[in-house]
């Protein structure tokens, strides 16, 4: 049930006091002494009036000034100061109005009741008797092709993510115009120029913050709302928004309006032509009563609420939701409120240079239809509009624009092509029951049994007494049902992608397949795919603007409405400056609408990365990143380190750091001299080891060729011993000459063989002798060539080493030179 359109009324406060010609406080507790300052006393029950001029105004029969019609300014209720004649009038000549109205679009309200039913959403069985579902024939299928539910779906999905992302749906378009640099450049009011223009910054980001946090924090029925709203534009063509300040929330609200309570006369192309737009809302008993005690409304008492009036489109909402208005308790009924924005020729209220013109002007009329009593009348133009043109409250949101003032839905471009596939399935599903369950035809003869009911069930038998016959087919014969063919499947398949291709919603095949296709081609493809849905994103766009704007409208005439229930503001907000950020920023959608695809902002993103990185002195980075992170919706707030500001340099610190740099190098220089006698200390200590090492191998060399001589000599005595003993044994021999033969030659064989060996160990003692003394003859000619080696590379290692130093030296003096030369000149 929608709120209350009030317009621009703003009832902050629930029992505004009233105000008289010269009375500024009435009641409490020093109201007497406040009237006698003011020149006013009672005497008798008499009121008695001292004028500024000297003369006296008694009233004997004083009244509150807070019945008069001026006691809420100009939007005051007029109808509290009108007879009871001139409000009937006004009541029978709007009642009428809307009830031709209502009936001018009939057959709109058929249409989409129609359309409702197409959506498939209630559930319904296959028809068993007569009269209880959609299908004709007993025992028909009930389904219904989900086509018209897909699209609208489908579009409800885009676009709920192109116009409510969840940062929030507004960013804040600064039109400051600005003057060109070089007016101010170089003058005194460049400095104020720059602090105008960062000041004019500041509040358009905190305008942008915290209307965002307004419409999804604040207005938590916002997004929800919307939501339901994109569901019937696409479904039905249209949606329509009330943008008006709700005196129960005391702040501004923007609520959908189903478009079956929205009456306009189908002669009005749009809103801004529509000479008569009536807002029926169903209230609620304490509602009613809470604007009745506001003073939103006459305080005069109404009928009690008859069973509602519904017409076509809501009786078929009932019947799909299940529910039955009719069969509420008369206590729980709602009031059919008529709220009707229309012209009136009341002169008595009308602008002084229109009195007597005949000139009907714009005025809101509130009222109760069972009653027929009006509930308020408020001019409906603004109080310093000299031409006193109607004030705006209701945005419509087209899906296409039609041939009327409603627009153009899915249920107008797809509903005949729904009707058609719910009738192909309906058959292709009742084919493959008769198929399973045939009919059939038998002779009567055949058919006297004790019933008539031969429904066989599945996996049972029925038995028949046929008489003389012996064939039972002769008796029965089932009937020739024909299956759908290829031909009619492929017919409800061409259907469907038509259907599918009007709502755009086929899977476009980009680039056929292949990885390689490029970019710019897919990206034509998609656009290509997505026109309709693009050409209503773009009115949706639009739409919204409008929508911000007169939210922006409301929010002028109540300011404090916006920082009234928003604890967390991003600036203390005062009256001046929120009104001054208001005039000097525009609220526009973040919906982007030359992209119809996310596919399209990314690609657009990745063109801008790619220029970046190909001229990088042409490019801020951060500015780019944070574009291209705006268009992939990802928060960039905290993900940059600021840069530190570049100091200027001292000129002690510049001092200090060439004398380090000075130090610097004569430490290096110092360092590398201590490593340059490092190396030679080791270049020497490592000849010294090598020395060392040589004559330790000649002192070896020597002592094993004193060994050598050792077992030689050793070796020359044996021999000598030998002889010695032959000598003797031969003369043994000699002696012996009488002892046995055979022993005497065993002897001597047993001599030479030990002979022949001892000259055999001496021959080889002799060999091996000779060749160690070839092999020191070697050693110490290897040991004499690695010494030269060793000496001549330790000669080049030292030459290379001062050679370095003394360039380091060079360029040391060299590097002292000059910046002896450089201290005059910067003195100088």
């Amino acid at each position: 049930m929608a709120p209350l359109n009030t317009g621009s009324l703003a009832l902050n406060d629930p029992y505004p006091q009233p105000v008289g010609p010269q009375l500024s406080i009435v009641g409490g507790t020093n109201s007497e002494q406040v009237l006698k300052d003011n020149g006013v006393s009672f005497e008798d029950g008499a009121m008695k009036i001292e004028n500024e001029d000297g003369s006296v105004t008694i009233d004997f029969d004083p009244k509150p000034e807070s019945s008069g019609p001026d006691e809420e300014g100009f939007y005051a209720n007029l109808a509290k100061d009108m007879s009871d004649g001139e409000l009937a009038e006004i009541a029978t000549q709007l009642l009428d109005g809307i009830e031709r109205d209502e009936s001018s679009r009939k057959e709109w309200l058929d249409t989409r009741a129609l359309g409702i039913s197409l959506l498939g959403l209630k559930l319904e069985k296959p028809r068993s008797d007569a009269g209880t579902t959609s299908a004709p024939i007993e025992g028909m299928s009930t389904v219904r092709h989900p086509l018209l539910l897909e699209a609208t779906v489908s579009f409800q999905a885009t676009a709920r993510a192109e116009l409510l992302p969840a940062a929030g749906p507004v960013k804040v378009r600064n039109d400051s115009p600005m003057p060109p640099k070089e007016v101010f450049q170089g003058t005194p009011a460049a400095a104020q120029l720059a602090d105008s223009m960062d000041r004019s910054d500041e509040l358009s980001q905190a305008l942008e913050k915290d209307m965002n946090h307004y419409l999804t924090s604040v207005a938590t029925e916002y997004i929800p709302d919307t939501d339901r709203m994109l569901f019937y534009i696409g479904f039905g063509g249209d949606g329509f928004k009330k943008v008006y300040n709700c005196p129960l929330r005391r702040r501004p609200v923007s609520e959908s309006i189903d478009a079956e309570d929205l009456i306009v006369s189908n002669a009005a192309t749009d809103m801004h032509n529509a000479g008569r737009i009536t807002h029926r809302i169903r209230m609620r008993k304490s509602i009613l009563r809470r604007m009745q005690i506001l003073g939103a409304y006459r305080d005069v008492e109404l009928n009690e609420p008859a069973p509602p009036q519904s017409n076509a489109v809501d009786k078929k909402k009932e019947d799909i939701s299940g529910i039955k208005a009719d069969h509420q308790r008369p206590e729980d009924r709602d009031y059919e409120i008529f709220e009707t924005y229309c012209e009136l020729d009341l002169d008595d209220y009308a602008p002084q240079e229109f009195k007597g013109k005949g000139l009907p002007l714009p005025y809101r009329v509130t009222i109760e239809r069972e009653s027929r009593k009006v509930l308020d009348v408020r001019r409906n133009w603004d109080e310093d509009d000299d031409q006193c043109l109607a004030k705006r409250f209701f945005v419509q949101f087209p899906f296409i624009r039609g041939l009327g003032f409603y627009g153009l839905g899915y249920i107008h471009l797809l509903g005949n092509t729904t009707n058609a596939l719910t009738a192909a399935w309906r058959e292709m599903l009742d084919a493959g029951m008769f198929a399973s369950f045939p009919g059939f035809l038998y002779a009567k003869g055949a058919g006297r049994q004790l019933t008539n009911q031969f429904r066989v069930p599945p996996g049972g038998g029925v038995g028949l007494d046929i008489g003389a016959q012996q064939n039972i087919r002769d008796a029965i014969m089932p009937l020739p049902y024909k299956e759908p063919g290829a031909g009619f499947n492929a017919f409800i398949t061409h259907i469907e992608e038509v259907g599918r291709r009007l709502a755009s919603t086929a899977s476009a095949n980009v680039g056929e397949g292949k990885q390689e296709a490029p970019v710019g081609t897919t990206l034509a493809l998609i656009e290509q795919a997505s026109k309709l849905i693009d050409s209503a994103h773009k009115r949706l766009h639009a739409a919204q603007t409008e929508e911000f704007k007169l939210l922006k409208e409301r929010f002028r005439d109540d300011p404090e409405s916006f920082w009234r229930h928003n604890k967390r503001l991003t600036v203390q907000w005062k009256k001046d400056q929120f009104i001054e950020a208001l005039d000097k920023c525009d609220l526009v959608p973040v919906a982007d609408p030359n992209n119809p695809t996310a596919m399209h902002r990314y690609a657009k993103g990745q063109i801008i990365k790619a220029l970046q990185k190909a001229s990088p002195d042409l490019y801020d980075p951060i500015g780019v990143d944070m574009r291209v992170l705006r268009i992939a919706d990802i928060n960039p707030e905290g993900l940059f380190r600021p840069k530190p500001a570049p100091a200027a340099p001292d000129p002690r610190m510049v001092a200090i750091k060439e004398k380090a740099e000075a130090q610097k190098n004569t430490s290096a220089i110092q360092l590398l001299q201590t490593k340059i006698e490092a190396a030679t200390k080791a270049a020497e200590i490592n000849d010294r080891a090598l020395d060392r090492a040589s004559k330790e191998r000649i002192e070896n060399m020597k002592i094993e060729l004193q060994r050598l001589e050792t077992e030689q000599s050793i070796i020359q005595h044996k021999n000598d011993e030998e002889k010695v003993y032959a000598r003797m044994m031969q003369e043994l021999n000699t002696k012996a000459q009488l002892a046995q033969h055979g022993a005497h030659v065993e002897a001597v064989q047993a001599q030479h063989k030990m002979f022949r060996e001892s000259a055999s160990t001496a021959n080889e003692l002799d060999t091996n002798a000779a060749r160690t003394q070839h092999e020191k003859e070697m050693a110490r000619e290897r040991h004499q060539a690695d010494m030269e080696r060793a000496r001549e590379e330790h000669a080049m290692k030292l030459e290379h080493a001062k050679e370095l130093h003394q360039a380091k030296l060079e360029a040391t003096r060299a590097m002292a030179r000059a910046k002896k030369t450089a201290k005059p000149a910067k003195k100088d």
